[in-house]
């Protein structure tokens, strides 16, 4: 039997109401990281949140921690499964319009909780990786490499594992960046990011994927809570 970490669950819920609880604890932990920022993020509130007891809580997590690191590895898991699926689905299509899906696909999941979702990746840093975590990361760049690969033809370079990983930084930070100062508008954010992405590929002749002009990537404050 696997030793067990301190930031695991201590059990996994089994039956209906044991997972609407369990499920409960991490929704109310996203909840109040949203909201109300890191800080407020401890057991009382998050057991008060979901309407359970701390003891009810602590059935399932030793600590706040460990309800920390369960979030990130649901949110890596459904990225790294979703990233797949939109790999496989778009098979057949040219580069520029499956990048445009990935990018899509990106772009909302960020914009959609955009501060749960950088403090999700500052936590990530944080408390650093485990097999779970370690196991999502492959798959993501394994999905991004075979899209490559099926396109290798049309690229500057091989389709490498370097430059999966390259581009997914390159999508990470333009998103992040975007997400952080506040843009509003996510179509022009996809279209700087493909761009982005096919100027790093060398792929040619791809105007649909060409970056907007700036005066349309709008700020509204300096800096998002």
């Amino acid at each position: 039997m696997p030793r067990r970490r301190a930031n695991d669950p201590r059990k996994t819920p089994r039956q209906s109401r044991s997972r609407d609880t369990y499920d409960a604890v991490l929704e109310a932990t996203a909840r109040i990281l949203e909201t109300k920022g890191l800080e407020a993020a401890n057991t009382n509130a998050i057991a008060e949140r979901a309407g359970i007891s701390v003891g009810s809580l602590y059935q399932y997590f030793p600590g706040k921690q460990a309800i920390f690191a369960e979030l990130i590895r649901r949110s890596d898991a459904a990225t790294a499964e979703g990233l797949a699926t939109l790999v496989a689905a778009t098979a057949g299509q040219d580069l520029a319009t499956r990048l445009r899906a990935l990018v899509h696909a990106a772009v909302a999941q960020q914009f959609a909780r955009p501060r749960l979702a950088r403090t999700l990746e500052y936590l990530e840093a944080a408390l650093g990786a485990d097999e779970a975590l370690v196991a999502a990361d492959e798959r993501i760049v394994a999905s991004v490499e075979a899209l490559l690969r099926a396109h290798g033809h049309e690229l500057a370079g091989p389709p490498t594992k370097v430059v999966a990983r390259d581009m997914l930084w390159i999508a990470k930070g333009m998103i992040d960046g975007a997400s952080f100062v506040g843009e509003t508008d996510p179509a022009q954010v996809e279209a700087r990011v493909v761009g982005a992405l096919l100027g790093y590929l060398g792929v040619r002749g791809a105007g649909s994927g060409r970056a907007p002009d700036a005066r349309g990537a709008r700020t509204v404050r300096a800096r998002s809570g």
